[in-house]
């Protein structure tokens, strides 16, 4: 195959940055879209330019770590990681444009590089359990319900890959925020911190600089974990019960 990339170049946080063309040849339908990056990025340094800098760890849809927008679409035109894109998906000839993340909490660090640390903020926020457990408990010394660990699971399959965020509209962050919150507050485990959680991780999110959410389901369109829209609603129903139980005390 061969096709013409338009890439997003930026040289630091700072600079100014541009959308710059390049052709790679000899590209097979069985590369992932990082070795197509990788395959440019060998030809760019044996011209002794730049390579393109972008995101990556497992390459295997676990990490979360890769986070591009190709030809408008969050991870691409598949609903999977874009460590998982294979070219397969494109065809000879095609022009594909590959862009950051673009939202206000996710500024760009680097060409395709974004700093996504306010995730992390998040989480820090109120996203753990303080209840000591020592070593790994019996699996049955706390009985769940099942149809609770079933949602709890659901929501752990979040990989804060972010493109909840890139495909929002209003770039908010309400649906890796939910599955967070959601994952724990089911749990019997979680349950010490249930009305704090939501409450801190919440007003976390929105100090971030996050944007609103209005419910258009992009966010659970574009996750490549399938992630509900109604985590959101189970998220604000939480948040209501934790206002109200705090304005009694």
């Amino acid at each position: 195959m061969k096709l013409t990339l338009r890439v997003w170049r930026q040289r630091d946080a700072d600079a100014e940055g541009a959308m710059s063309t390049y052709e790679v040849d000899g590209i097979s339908s069985d590369m992932s879209f990082l070795e197509m990056l990788d395959t440019l990025n060998e030809e760019l340094i044996l011209k002794g330019e730049d390579p393109v800098a972008f995101d990556h760890d497992c390459r295997e849809g676990i990490c979360g770590a890769c986070s591009l927008v190709i030809n408008g679409e969050a991870h691409g035109p598949e609903r999977t990681t874009t460590c998982q894109l294979h070219m397969r998906s494109f065809q000879d000839g095609d022009t594909i444009d590959i862009e950051p993340w673009r939202a206000a909490a996710f500024p760009v660090i680097k060409d395709l590089v974004v700093d996504r640390s306010a995730f992390d903020r998040i989480i820090q926020a109120g996203g753990y359990v303080t209840a000591p457990t020592g070593a790994a408990p019996e699996a049955h010394a706390t009985p769940v319900p099942k149809p609770d660990a079933d949602f709890a699971f659901e929501h752990a399959e979040c990989i804060g890959c972010g493109a909840c965020v890139a495909a929002c509209p209003n770039g908010a962050a309400m649906l890796f925020t939910s599955a967070k919150i959601n994952h724990l507050n089911v749990l019997p485990q979680g349950a010490p911190e249930r009305e704090t959680r939501v409450l801190d991780m919440v007003a976390q999110m929105d100090e971030e600089g996050f944007g609103g959410c209005t419910l258009a389901g992009e966010c659970a369109t574009a996750c490549p974990k399938g992630i509900p829209l109604m985590s959101i609603t189970g998220m604000n129903k939480e948040w209501l019960r934790a206002t109200r139980k705090a304005a009694k005390r």
